[in-house]
């Protein structure tokens, strides 16, 4: 009988990914934040001074997320080519969405129109979206195929979109009523939930070992970080606690702070390949095969593995 080589498991367990690195993690990072600050502070009622300063933040973040992924390309000009598949690609539709997000937002800044500001919201929430898609779109890696990896993406950039305009419009002098406190509140803590339904439902369908410790050690920073110490914030100012400018600010640094620790996890250090499996192990001559295997996966409560 052939001995047992540890090195043919090692070749076929998951490997991290290393195609997307710290640049692509950007774009999500400053593309989702920037996306959801459209989109929150278009229905936020702010001034026009406020307004103005919370489009030309949530363009720059798009712009900064477009530009850091343009250069991680090999050939920079050929991002051209993105256009192309429209009705296949969630690529090419985020393209196509960042131009009616500029189009629009550069509309609004010029004219103060308030359905060109509406408009640039929408395709801010569009544009967040279309990221979200792109990354569940992605079969090879567990950690971003999983359909719940969508919710939680579209749920973090809600929520650091929502804690960034409330502290850009609480620098700017617009005043920050209780209704727009309370709907950042639960857009945090909605994130919470979309992470915990992320998480369990990953554990149930089965991942790579390695994405699963990453994922958990991230988790609690998750909670305090991102949910508790942000929540604590606006129900003390809710309660009346003085100061509404410089909690916002801290609560923007912590929710946009934990969401981006959130995207750089995913798309970084838990982005797991698939890596290899077989049904049975093969035998030559008489007798049995040997069980399934699946090196480096999780191996679920029912005995099978994931």
């Amino acid at each position: 009988m052939k001995p047992f080589n540890p090195r043919a498991v090692e070749l076929a367990a998951p490997k991290q990914q290393r195609n997307w690195d710290w640049r692509a993690a950007a774009n999500f990072i400053c593309g989702g934040s920037g996306g959801g600050l459209l989109l929150y502070a278009a229905f936020a009622g702010f001034g026009r001074g406020s307004a103005l300063a919370a489009l030309l933040a949530g363009m720059t973040l798009i712009a900064t997320g477009l530009t850091c992924v343009w250069f991680e390309i090999g050939r920079p000009w050929r991002a051209l080519n993105v256009y192309r598949h429209i009705a296949t690609s969630w690529m090419t539709r985020e393209a196509v969405v960042a131009l009616a997000v500029f189009g629009c937002g550069a509309l609004a800044v010029l004219t103060g129109s308030v359905v060109a500001t509406l408009c640039a919201g929408v395709c801010g929430g569009a544009f967040l979206y279309s990221q979200a898609r792109i990354l569940a779109a992605n079969k090879g890696i567990p950690a971003w195929r999983h359909p719940a990896s969508v919710p939680l993406l579209v749920a973090t950039g809600l929520a650091e979109g929502a804690a960034l305009a409330l502290a850009v419009g609480a620098l700017g002098g617009a005043a920050i009523g209780a209704g727009l406190l309370v709907a950042a509140m639960i857009l945090v803590i909605v994130r919470a939930w979309a992470w915990q339904r992320y998480r369990t439902g990953l554990g149930s369908t089965g991942a790579p070992e390695a994405a699963l410790r990453v994922l958990d050690g991230f988790a609690p920073r998750l909670l305090w970080l991102g949910t508790v110490l942000p929540a604590l914030a606006v129900l003390a100012l809710l309660l009346g606690m003085p100061g509404q400018g410089p909690v916002l600010l801290l609560v923007a640094l912590l929710a946009a702070g934990s969401g981006a620790w959130l995207k750089y996890t995913l798309v970084r250090r838990a982005a797991y390949t698939q890596g290899l499996a077989i049904d049975h192990i093969p035998v030559r001559g008489r007798g049995p095969s040997g069980p399934a295997a699946k090196p480096g996966w999780k191996m679920m409560p029912d005995g099978n593995r994931g």
